[in-house]
């Protein structure tokens, strides 16, 4: 009887936490290269299901392992999709010939220069603080492999909670 629906609601409750576990999880943000919007410290909710039910898109900020120690986590914006033409000059960013509006980048990197296109099954990551970050300018194009997740929303702290921009 009620027992019985007791162990069923308990089974049930774990399936889901189980679930969850497995499509969601939390992760402390280690360092300043996503500054101002996101900072050293933050908790973020990092989405694993989003990139095996749909395509990775311009602007998505990423959990990805990091391309030359895949131990080490990173988080980034990606910049460029497979087969896009990047050019950074004078800290501006252009795809395929268009100017990025990029109003979450606090400082641009007035010393970058270049011009690439983005290989296939990969990506061209940059750090929103381009002063302070280790990205694609420096490891290349990170394979789509690597992409762990997709980060929308700040859970901590308080002050600081709700979507990253």
């Amino acid at each position: 009887g009620s027992l019985a629906l007791v162990f069923a609601l308990a089974r049930i409750s774990l399936v889901a936490v189980l679930l969850w576990g497995l499509a969601f999880n939390v992760s402390e943000v280690r360092g300043n290269s996503m500054r101002p919007g996101i900072e050293d410290g933050d908790r973020i909710l990092v989405d694993h299901l989003s990139f095996w039910l749909g395509e990775v898109e311009r602007g998505d900020v990423v959990v990805m392992r990091y391309p030359l120690d895949p131990s080490l986590d990173y988080i980034k914006r990606v910049v460029g999709l497979p087969g896009d033409s990047i050019t950074i000059r004078g800290g501006m960013v252009s795809v395929n010939g268009e100017l990025l509006d990029e109003p979450y980048v606090s400082e641009a990197d007035p010393h970058t220069h270049l011009a690439t296109t983005v290989e296939a099954d990969t990506y061209f990551v940059l750090g929103d603080n381009r002063l302070r970050s280790s990205d694609s300018r420096e490891f290349g194009f990170v394979p789509r492999e690597l992409l762990r997740g997709k980060v929308d929303v700040r859970i901590w702290p308080p002050r600081r909670v709700g979507l990253i921009p």
